[in-house]
């Protein structure tokens, strides 16, 4: 089997409303590149990649020369024909490699008729937990906003009693950090006997992220996640703080891995398959986790159902996955993939079972929200819309008023 072409179409699939974070916002939009990669025997492997709200479709076209020929087997020779890690430090292609690495999986689990999970050492699970990730977010059509503590309460309240979750996730760093406290603390009264976690994404400053840890001691944590920069910053907070912390921005690779192994900054890892360059990495980086002790949860960064369907596999096979997944996708509208949206059911979602990802591209689907990207194109993921000419710092000092009207 030998790869033969390489597709690449982006896309603009609504979300319920525009998401805010700490760093900016999501438009009201995912985009994503949905890449087709074609072999000499009919067979398509699908990838799935974001771009901070731009397309990647070029960067694709470019990597066909590279992987004209090749044969979707040989992963580790795909790894260096495209992402060597001296070259990249001048073409950084790790997230490239992982919407490939996607689409070789599932070529190979087709070609076999065996689900990727089999490829990665056999299921340990039907299912995937996952959390409730809430966001404070503006008024979308016939979507209202959440941004006061009963605005929050109330959608988690809705969103556990359409899919079931028992952990909830906020994610903050939008409003003045004792706010997002008043917010955390009525979500843990609201929801006794349910988890949490809090994820500012690294913009509090030290003192500030003590304080919030501190102050949520007694709460039901699953662990505070980035509450400051950097693995020194993170290893302040854990020698001063009882709650477990955790981190998706400073080990995304095994040199940091490394590190964090050698002098603890962060308790548990959060292994996303697009920023680790893949589905095998992550495990791989599972492996040394699970040696050495440290938590494991699946990271989501804003998926459709392709690279949610890599997630599910991961879980599946993860024997130390003891943490519920993260998941943007519940705030989507719709998705690319034949059947729509994959369904949650008592808070997971169940892994594909058909041959490699068990997921299929609707091409209707696929057609309308790619028209929809060429009206409404990209957006840049660290601006918020409705703060003209506003940007993040880190550590950050000018939050959003949480009292000023929308």
């Amino acid at each position: 089997m030998k790869i033969v072409d390489i597709r690449a179409t982006t896309v603009a699939v609504p979300l319920e409303a525009p998401l805010r974070h700490s760093n900016g916002a999501h438009w009201g939009r995912f985009v994503r590149t949905i890449v087709e990669v074609e072999a000499d025997n009919g067979l398509v492997g699908l990838g799935e990649m974001g771009g901070g709200g731009e397309s990647a479709e070029a960067a694709f076209r470019a990597l066909l020369p590279y992987l004209a020929g090749h044969d979707p087997f040989q992963l580790e020779a795909l790894r260096f024909k495209i992402a060597n890690p001296t070259a990249s430090l001048y073409n950084n292609r790790t997230q490239l490699l992982a919407a490939l690495e996607f689409a070789c999986l599932d070529l190979m689990g087709q070609h076999l008729d065996v689900p990727v999970h089999d490829l990665l050492g056999g299921t340990l699970r039907a299912e995937v937990p996952f959390a409730s990730y809430l966001f404070f977010r503006y008024e979308g059509e016939g979507f209202a906003e959440v941004r006061t503590p009963d605005q929050l309460v109330e959608h988690a309240r809705e969103l556990k009693r359409a899919h079931g979750f028992t952990v909830h996730k906020l994610k903050g760093g939008v409003f003045p950090p004792d706010y997002e406290l008043e917010c955390y603390r009525a979500l843990a009264a609201a929801f006794p006997g349910d988890r949490l976690r809090y994820d500012p994404n690294a913009v509090l400053s030290m003192a500030e992220g003590l304080r919030f840890g501190r102050a949520i001691e007694g709460l039901d944590n699953d662990y505070l996640e980035d509450p400051v920069f950097g693995l020194e910053g993170l290893r302040l907070v854990r020698e001063q703080v009882r709650v477990p912390v955790a981190t998706n921005t400073v080990v995304v690779n095994f040199e940091q891995l490394a590190s964090n192994v050698l002098r603890r900054a962060a308790d548990v890892v959060l292994l996303d398959t697009t920023f680790w360059g893949g589905i095998r990495p992550c495990l791989k980086a599972a492996g040394v986790c699970e040696t050495f002790q440290l938590g494991v949860a699946v990271h989501s960064s804003g998926e459709l159902g392709i690279q949610l369907a890599t997630m599910l596999h991961l879980g599946a096979v993860l024997p130390n996955l003891t943490y519920a997944a993260d998941a943007h996708y519940h705030q989507l509208r719709d998705d690319v993939i034949v059947g729509g949206k994959l369904a949650y059911r008592d808070g997971r979602i169940a892994i594909p079972e058909g041959p490699g990802l068990g997921v299929r591209l609707d091409r209707e689907r696929l057609a309308r929200y790619a028209e929809l990207y060429k009206e409404l194109g990209g957006y840049p993921y660290d601006r918020d819309p409705g703060r003209p000419g506003w940007y993040a710092q880190v550590p950050n000092e000018r939050f959003a008023d949480p009292y000023a009207a929308p």
